[in-house]
């Protein structure tokens, strides 16, 4: 940093009506690495590999399990109605023990609550079934 002191002929001084702006873009350059090195860090400091969504075509088997859950919540496996979660369990804990253990289909009507198909995984996952799946339609083509 410079200063003018004044001319040695004796002249009257004149006022430098400069700016000096070597400051302001050393303290700009500064602040600007500052957020190029710590943005990257902040927005990925925790490393997790995220799920890629794949449509898989699924081949309904004869020995796969399918229990329906209505707008109401009541629950069907196959076409015969469950009267509690204890008696799902029971017919879950049956299927549980073939070899291999087929699949449980869920089909969760659009408007039921969320209670009735939790019910379902979890008298599924107390009877020890080990492969849960829901089943869905294909969305609208051109919409």
């Amino acid at each position: 940093m410079g200063m003018n002191v004044g001319s040695s002929s004796g002249e009257e001084d004149q006022i430098n009506s400069s700016i000096n702006t070597t400051p302001l873009v050393d303290v700009m350059l500064v602040l600007l690495i500052i957020f190029l090195i710590t943005i990257p860090v902040v927005t990925t400091s925790i490393k997790v590999e995220l799920p890629k969504e794949e449509i898989q075509i699924r081949e309904s088997k004869p020995e796969n399990i399918v229990i329906s859950v209505d707008a109401q919540s009541r629950m069907f496996m196959y076409d015969t109605p469950i009267r509690d979660i204890r008696d799902l369990t029971d017919r879950l804990k049956k299927v549980s023990k073939m070899d291999p253990q087929p699949e449980v289909h869920i089909r969760g009507d659009l408007t039921a609550k969320y209670d009735g198909v939790g019910r379902v995984i979890f008298a599924a996952r107390a009877a020890g079934i080990t492969k849960i799946a829901f089943l869905t339609e294909p969305a609208a083509k051109g919409g």
